[in-house]
């Protein structure tokens, strides 16, 4: 898991070869006012998932992990609460491949709010548990293919 400012996502770069392409479309457009929905960025490589979210509650917000992408979280209109738990520490599930979603019972081991102007990057073995806020926000999906 990476947590970090975006003003500083050029450090990160050089670990996904599709996150420069993301990074660089969001702090080249304004994703606050386009309709929610998907932004092909190059192809299934990498592509944002625009979300207005209502919110979550711990209690609700289910763990997942992803295998084929790693997730790039961005709170654009509010605070975003995510929990996190490394991989091994609760009991593996069935994962469904189409989805590129595996979902687990029980709660994170730690929450981290994270501001707008942050990101949060989630590796397949960054079981995470998203959208935790007690109002409704918009936010940004970055995925990033990881073969």
């Amino acid at each position: 898991m990476i947590l970090a400012p975006l003003k500083d996502s050029a450090r990160y770069e050089a670990l996904n070869p599709h996150f420069k392409k993301l990074f660089d479309y969001v702090k080249t457009h304004d994703l606050t006012s386009v309709p929610a929905g998907k932004i092909v960025i190059d192809g299934d490589n990498a592509f944002i998932n625009v979300v207005d979210h209502p919110g979550k509650t711990k209690e609700t917000a289910k763990l997942e992990s992803h295998q084929k992408y790693l997730d790039v979280h961005v709170p654009l209109s509010a605070p975003e609460t995510l929990g996190w738990t490394p991989r091994g520490e609760i009991p593996e599930t069935p994962y469904d491949e189409d989805g590129d979603c595996q979902v687990y019972d029980g709660a994170a081991k730690v929450y981290t709010t994270i501001q707008p102007g942050e990101f949060v990057v989630y590796w397949p073995e960054d079981i995470h548990a998203p959208a935790i806020s007690d109002r409704p926000f918009r936010k940004l999906i970055m995925k990033a293919r990881c073969d």
